[in-house]
């Protein structure tokens, strides 16, 4: 059902299953139309693969197994962040608002957590994968994006990390094309922007840290790709980014001054 409403598919698989095997010699010709209706993709990689794909009566029923298959390949794609899975095995269910705590600026993390307002406790989630500090991080729809940052190994960073909410699994999307930390970023209209920040980059760029960038990109999650938009009138890190009525707006900051900004 589309109004099933659920934050783990495994129970809705489990279910089925469950009603299968209550009576197996009777309705385990209905599995195909069961499984259809489970959303396969959204299932965590290594149940799906170990659980399902392996499960006797799938392999046994060439169009069970048909749509198990296709599930994988979806999966897959999802992983490899590679475009858009429009396949209902792929479509997330309706889902309750999440609250996500992650990064800081004083000390390298790489831990994720998930507030459960419900329980009212703190949940441990897949550990970032490679641990960073000052980046920004925006979510759009399922997935949260982590951009740039200040990493132990290789300085500032251009990299990007998407974490999947419904997966529960990250993978690596386009890198920035400017390293950055200290920066902000929203959405608008299904793709990403960042703002400002600073960088370690030498050139026509600034070669100090301590200079604040003008430098915004937008990032489309369909193509994977980063193109430079049009920049800010002056340089400023650490300020407040957020969409609004189709518009980006950027709150306060610090300046190439050092200055604190109070300007939008």
């Amino acid at each position: 059902s589309e109004e099933l409403e659920t934050e783990d598919e495994r129970l809705v698989y489990e279910s089925a299953m469950n009603w299968i095997n209550y009576d197996l010699n009777k309705r385990h010709c209905y599995l195909p139309e069961l499984l259809q209706t489970v959303r396969l993709a959204l299932l965590p990689a290594i149940y799906l693969m170990e659980n399902v794909a392996t499960e006797e009566l799938i392999t046994k029923h060439r169009k069970s197994k048909d749509i198990v298959e296709e599930a994988i390949r979806c999966k897959l794609k999802i992983l490899q962040n590679d475009g858009v899975v429009t396949s209902l095995c792929a479509r997330p269910r309706k889902t309750g608002h999440a609250l996500f705590l992650l990064g800081g600026q004083t000390f390298m993390c790489d831990k994720l957590y998930l507030v459960d307002q419900k329980a009212k406790e703190i949940i441990p989630k897949a550990d970032i994968p490679s641990p960073r500090k000052e980046f920004s991080a925006c979510a759009i729809g399922c997935k949260v994006y982590i951009t740039g940052g200040r990493g132990s190994e290789n300085g500032v960073s251009k990299d990007v990390w998407v974490y999947d909410t419904l997966h529960e699994e990250w993978s690596k999307a386009a890198p920035m094309l400017v390293a950055r930390f200290g920066h902000g970023s929203a959405e608008l209209k299904h793709c990403l922007y960042v703002v400002g920040g600073h960088t370690a980059a030498t050139g026509c760029l600034p070669a100090s840290p301590s200079v604040s960038l003008k430098q915004v990109e937008q990032y489309d999650p369909v193509t994977n790709k980063w193109t430079m938009v049009a920049p800010l009138r002056e340089g400023v890190s650490n300020a407040a980014v957020v969409s609004a009525k189709l518009k980006l707006f950027a709150f306060g900051g610090t300046s190439v001054s050092h200055d604190k900004l109070p300007k939008v």
